[in-house]
């Protein structure tokens, strides 16, 4: 069964940090590209971080971030766990936000979400 699920959101102070996690089951995340999406209440949702698929021709696993999290979040992919995570530093109150990944296969077509996991930034 092919499945995406995040987890590690939560409550966290402003400056503290979190570790997402994307593991997928059922399917290789090796040959797919993985973007962050987040949405809060009221607003659209965004993309916070993109790991490019890793095909061994000119995708390398690039990573890209939104300019609201550069320099704060880390994108990467563990291969052998066939997990994507993003490392979130120095969060703000401005980061509160549901969390989705998404996969999606430039090869196969395949696009598959995660449930998403709620990260709370407050005081």
């Amino acid at each position: 069964q092919v499945q995406l699920v995040e987890s590690g959101g939560g409550l966290v102070s402003p400056g503290g940090s979190l570790r997402l996690s994307c593991a997928a089951s059922g399917f290789s995340l090796d040959t797919f590209t993985i973007v962050w999406f987040r949405q809060a209440p009221g607003k659209e949702r965004e993309g916070v971080s993109c790991v490019s698929r890793n095909d061994g021709d000119r995708h390398d696993g690039s990573t890209t971030y939104g300019d609201s999290v550069k320099g704060r979040f880390t994108i990467s992919r563990d291969k052998a766990k066939n997990t994507v995570y993003l490392q979130m530093n120095n969060l703000t109150p401005e980061d509160t936000a549901v969390y989705y990944c998404n996969a999606n296969s430039f090869y196969s077509g395949a696009n598959y979400w995660g449930q998403g996991t709620q990260v709370t930034v407050s005081s």
